[in-house]
């Protein structure tokens, strides 16, 4: 069965030794070749741009979004495409009070199975801000609705740092588990479904950017995928942690990613 491959990764900004961390995010990225990547904690200020320095010559088509802006310093998601990108839009999510600023990026990227909608996410950290959480998944999939309406697209990818447990009330509104007081949703875990039964942590004390915080160990990093259609579009297939050994005795970031191979058709 046909099929491309979606990634996700929390670059962790220009935090640790950058550099020497740059090697490894593109030496995994070269070696994984995913087709399309969702990105978070990408760093814009002056003429230092992390999409650019994170693409190289990897050749891959690009664009970023803009989160927040702090002393000068503009911090967002990026979309990394293998095809073109035939348009773009950032949308603010909702804070909850929190006073933080979060981004959904969206990309509609022109892949050779038709047109692929495509999105990426970093949702607020704090654990004990899941409330926060659920007010902007709600706004994901109203957006997601509203941009890729079902039965007219390809069913639509959500590639992201959602900061909460597949048990938490967040996640499991975006799986069907609980329709939070309102009409249900579904998008596949690609994880959840086609793992390998582990727990998957993407943020974890074996990490020794991670560790010092001294936070549970967790799955908090997703690839999901719409129901798949009547044309066996957007099952997953396959997933794994990826990112999760050092490079050249260097962790690449503070986070393990998650890739997964989700299919085209038959």
């Amino acid at each position: 069965m046909q099929s491309f491959r979606a990634l996700t990764l929390n670059i962790w900004n220009r935090l640790g030794p950058w550099e020497e961390r740059l090697r490894g995010i593109r030496a995994g990225l070269s070696t994984l070749a995913p087709d399309v990547i969702g990105l978070q904690e990408v760093v814009r200020m002056g003429s230092f741009d992390q999409v650019a320095l994170v693409n190289g010559d990897l050749g891959f088509f690009s664009v970023w979004g803009q989160a927040s802006v702090e002393r000068g310093v503009a911090l967002g998601n990026a979309i990394l495409s293998r095809w073109p990108i035939l348009r773009s839009e950032v949308f603010v999510l909702p804070d909850g009070g929190s006073g933080e600023e979060r981004c959904l990026l969206f990309a509609e990227i022109d892949a050779p199975f038709g047109r692929l909608p495509f999105f990426t996410t970093h949702l607020n950290w704090k654990l004990d801000e899941g409330h926060v959480r659920v007010l902007q998944v709600k706004a994901i999939v109203e957006h997601v609705g509203r941009l890729a309406p079902r039965g007219t697209t390809f069913p639509p990818v959500i590639a992201g740092d959602f900061n909460a447990l597949p048990e938490s009330d967040e996640i499991r509104y975006l799986t069907g588990l609980t329709g939070l007081g309102g009409p249900s949703v579904y998008f596949a875990d690609a994880f959840a479904i086609a793992g390998d039964g582990s727990s998957g942590a993407t943020f974890s004390k074996q990490n020794p950017f991670a560790e010092p915080l001294r936070e549970p160990e967790r799955r908090i990093d997703y690839v999901f995928v719409r129901q798949s259609d009547d044309a066996s579009r957007g099952e997953p297939l396959e997933a794994r942690v990826c990112f999760d050994e050092p490079f050249e005795g260097t962790f690449p970031t503070d986070h393990f990613g998650v890739t997964a191979r989700i299919t085209v058709g038959r």
